[in-house]
């Protein structure tokens, strides 16, 4: 266990810590457009729509399809555990705090700020994040956990720069926002952590934590990044910018296999 479980903790972490590249954007330009940080969210939506497909839902199911005796089987199992990931993230986000710009509040009620409100929502998105690198390290044998990790701290870039932007813009220094943002990455290891020792019960709960990380991570997507940024009437960009981090991902999943 010991080898991969470091491997796995550490490419988190660094993953995590490079939300804070994002947040010290904020020191090169004094200021980002709306219409400039949805392309950039957009851009990592497609960067994370082909990781979840080619680097945990693909080799989830071709691990089932060797583990267990029957289609109908892998089908029922497969669908579980993806159902089960989306779940687990729509409970959290009907649960814990947070705040969007288009879509409002979400869970319960209580005194922060809107600009942490935020923070929470980024916080969120990083969970599943890391539990998508954890169970990838895992189950190395079955796909490309180097290629997950590049396209997960790709995206943590806009990611990192919205939560500055946003503490800037509640009166915090351009230090303090970008040491929030880094620090907002910080739960991708504890999430890493979660699917490392997911990843250890058993050879079956491999591809089982893959098909689920896969599904918490698609839910991110529908249901966190791509309202934000199609709500913004900016579609005629949207659209492009999710197909090119696509199609940019897919190219780095074949290049690295």
């Amino acid at each position: 266990m010991s080898g991969f479980f470091t491997e796995g903790f550490l490419a988190a972490v660094l993953a995590g810590l490079v939300t804070g590249v994002g947040g010290f954007l904020t020191f090169f330009k004094s200021s980002y457009s709306k219409d400039d940080i949805n392309l950039m969210l957009n851009i990592a939506a497609g960067v994370m729509l082909a990781a979840s497909f080619f680097s945990l839902m693909e080799p989830a199911l071709e691990g089932l399809r060797s583990l267990l005796p029957s289609h109908t089987e892998t089908a029922i199992w497969f669908s579980a555990a993806l159902f089960g990931g989306m779940f687990s993230i729509a409970a959290l986000n009907a649960f814990l705090p947070h705040e969007h710009e288009i879509s409002g509040h979400h869970g319960t009620r209580i005194k922060l700020s809107a600009a942490w409100l935020f923070v929470i929502a980024i916080s969120i998105h990083k969970m599943p994040e890391g539990l998508a690198i954890g169970v990838a390290y895992g189950g190395e044998r079955l796909g490309n956990p180097e290629s997950l990790t590049i396209g997960i701290a790709l995206q943590n870039i806009p990611e990192g720069l919205t939560v500055a932007i946003a503490l800037i813009s509640a009166g915090y220094s351009r230090l303090k926002a970008a040491v929030a943002a880094t620090l907002s990455g910080m739960m991708q290891p504890v999430g890493a952590v979660a699917g490392l020792l997911i990843a250890d019960i058993g050879s079956l709960m491999v591809p089982l934590g893959m098909a689920f990380a896969g599904g918490a991570m698609m839910f991110v997507i529908v249901n966190e990044i791509l309202p934000e940024t199609y709500d913004a009437k900016q579609d005629k960009r949207s659209a492009p910018a999710l197909f090119t981090g696509f199609i940019l991902m897919c190219g780095l999943s074949i290049a690295m296999q």
